[in-house]
C-alpha cells in the first residue's frame, strides 16, 4: 500500500514538474532572461564577435606577410645592389623584412651622404661606413616597430580569454541567486520554479567558454607566428650587417 501510494503521488506530480522544463528553449530563455543576465550575454557576444574579427584579420595579415617575406628574400638574395632591392620594397608593404631593409638602407645612405666631398686631385674614394653599430641600432629599432605592427590587436584575444569566463561566472552566480530567491518566494524546490534561472545561469557560463576557448587557441597560434617572424627578422639583420660590413668597411 505504501509503494502504490508513492507511485500515485509521483504520477500526479510529474506533469506539473516536467512540463515547464520541456517548454524551455534557448531563444525563449534569452528573450525572457533578467536584465542582468541579458546584459552579461550581450557583453560576451561583443567580446566573441570582436575576437573572431581580429582572428580573421590577423590570420590574413600574417599569411600575406609570410608570402611577401618570401618574395622579398628572393629579390634580396638575387640582387647585387641594395638600390635594386629598395625599388621592390614599395610593393611589399606587408613584409616585415622589407621594412627592416628600408631602415638599414636609409642608415647606410645617410652615412654615405654625410661623408665629405672628395677633392678633384684625390679622386672618388671607396664608400665606407662610419659606424656599423648605428646600422645595427637602426635595424633593431625597425625590428621592434615591425613586431609591434604584427602584434597589433592580438593582445585583445588574451584579454578575451582571461575575462570572459569571469563574466560568464558572474551570470552564473546571478542566475543561481535568482533561483534561490524563487525558491524562497514560492516555497517550493520543484523544477518549474528553479529550472529557468538555473538554465539562464548555464547559458552565461556556456557563452563565456564559447568566447574564451577560441581566443586562447588563436592567441597562442598567432603569437607563435609572430615569434617566427621575429626570429626571421633577427636572421635577416645579421645577414644585412654581414653584407654591409663586407662591402662598406
Amino acid at each position: 500500500m505504501r509503494l502504490s501510494g508513492i507511485l500515485v503521488f509521483a504520477l500526479q506530480d510529474s506533469p506539473s514538474s516536467t512540463l515547464p522544463a520541456a517548454s524551455l528553449n534557448l531563444i525563449d530563455l534569452v528573450l525572457h532572461a533578467s536584465a542582468v543576465v541579458q546584459g552579461v550575454l550581450v557583453i560576451l557576444l561583443l567580446f566573441s564577435a570582436a575576437s573572431w574579427a581580429i582572428i580573421v584579420y590577423k590570420s590574413g595579415h600574417l599569411r600575406r606577410a609570410a608570402r611577401q617575406n618570401a618574395a622579398f628574400l628572393a629579390v634580396f638574395r638575387k640582387s647585387s645592389r641594395f638600390s635594386e632591392v629598395q625599388a621592390t620594397c614599395a610593393g611589399l608593404s606587408a613584409s616585415p623584412l622589407a621594412g627592416l631593409f628600408q631602415a638599414g638602407y636609409a642608415e647606410l645612405t645617410a652615412q654615405m651622404r654625410a661623408q665629405s666631398e672628395p677633392r678633384p686631385s684625390e679622386g672618388a674614394p671607396r664608400p665606407t661606413l662610419r659606424s656599423l653599430e648605428a646600422v645595427d641600432r637602426a635595424l633593431l629599432r625597425a625590428s621592434t616597430t615591425e613586431i609591434a605592427r604584427l602584434e597589433h590587436r592580438i593582445a585583445f584575444l588574451a584579454t578575451t580569454a582571461s575575462i570572459t569566463p569571469y563574466i560568464g561566472l558572474f551570470g552564473t552566480v546571478w542566475g543561481i541567486m535568482t533561483a534561490f530567491f524563487a525558491i524562497s518566494t514560492a516555497g517550493s524546490t520543484s523544477l518549474g520554479v528553479v529550472g529557468r534561472p538555473i538554465a539562464e545561469a548555464l547559458i552565461a557560463t556556456a557563452l563565456g567558454l564559447f568566447a574564451a576557448i577560441p581566443a586562447v587557441y588563436f592567441y597562442n597560434d598567432l603569437t607563435s607566428q609572430v615569434k617566427a617572424f621575429a626570429n626571421e627578422m633577427e636572421d635577416f639583420s645579421l645577414e644585412f650587417l654581414t653584407i654591409a660590413e663586407r662591402n662598406f668597411t
